[in-house]
């Protein structure tokens, strides 16, 4: 792992981490696609599905979640809450404070409360919630749908040790978890909340030339994800520098320097840097916004 990554990364949950959190009651207020992907992932971290509880607004809604996860759904986000371990806010931040109003009453002694909504600090919810509770903030990033995330937490002046290490492992089936610290939210927004966008920006161009190059719409697709899959993998598995890995497909004088040259000319490499820069700085915006 990466000495400049900070904090601590989960590791693939095991029956001993399942039984742990094996009993805790889950409430999903506002289940959109992150919430989904978040409540996907405490299933798959070991959390039964009878012991998770998901407010809708739409009957449809309601129907969909009950048979893809055998989860209980209501409307009632306080009666939601107020049976709960561990309440999960996955609204939109600008419905995060009506959200908290709902709930705040009804939280059980000892309840943590997680956060998904993108650039609200700790700071947001624990002055809207009851004093003394335990605030976690999370940001994952949408591949939790398929279990090859990775989620920032930070939490608040009340949340525990134990309080975090509960949040990682029902958080770890969505796929790797970092402590950071909340300084650093934003810049982890940046980078891994938005990322997923950049890499499908970058798949879809390497496609398209493919295409202009003469390949099918199909082949230039499939050995365009293939090679981003292929790509990362191998940068996880060895460990070593990306610049090296490159370098080792770089023969001097040959194609590939060739077209790192164009990209170089291009500015890709400080457009890259203007991007994540632009993404946090309408992070903090926002969060101003919102009080």
């Amino acid at each position: 792992m990466d000495e400049q990554i900070t904090g601590t990364v989960t590791e693939t949950v095991t029956e001993t981490v399942a039984a742990t959190i094996a009993g805790t009651r889950l409430a999903f207020c506002g289940t959109g696609n992150m919430g989904e992907a978040v409540l996907a992932g405490a299933l798959a971290s070991g959390v039964a599905p009878g012991d998770v509880v998901a407010t809708v607004r739409r009957p449809e809604r309601a129907a969909e979640l009950e048979s893809r996860y055998g989860v209980r759904t209501t409307t009632d986000n306080a009666a939601a809450a107020a049976d709960a371990h561990v309440v999960v806010v996955g609204v939109k931040p600008k419905d995060a404070a009506a959200m908290l109003d709902e709930i705040a009453g009804s939280l059980a002694p000892g309840a943590v409360v997680v956060s998904v909504a993108a650039g609200l600090p700790v700071r947001f919810f624990s002055e809207r919630l009851p004093e003394g509770t335990a605030v976690v903030r999370a940001m994952p990033n949408t591949p939790a749908q398929v279990g090859a995330g990775v989620t920032a937490i930070v939490g608040g002046a009340a949340a525990s040790d134990e309080d975090l290490a509960l949040v990682e492992r029902i958080l770890s089936g969505s796929g790797m978890v970092v402590r950071v610290a909340e300084k650093d939210m934003d810049a982890v927004g940046a980078l891994a909340g938005s990322g997923p966008a950049y890499v499908f920006y970058v798949v879809d161009a390497m496609a398209e030339a493919g295409v202009l190059l003469g390949l099918t719409r199909d082949v230039a697709r499939t050995l365009a994800v293939q090679t981003v899959l292929g790509a990362g993998r191998l940068l996880d598995e060895t460990g070593e520098h990306p610049v090296a890995l490159r370098e080792r497909v770089s023969s001097p004088g040959g194609t590939t320097v060739a077209a790192l040259r164009r990209l170089d000319d291009g500015g890709v490499r400080a457009a890259f840097l203007d991007a994540l820069e632009a993404a946090r700085d309408r992070a903090r915006e926002l969060a101003a916004e919102l009080g």
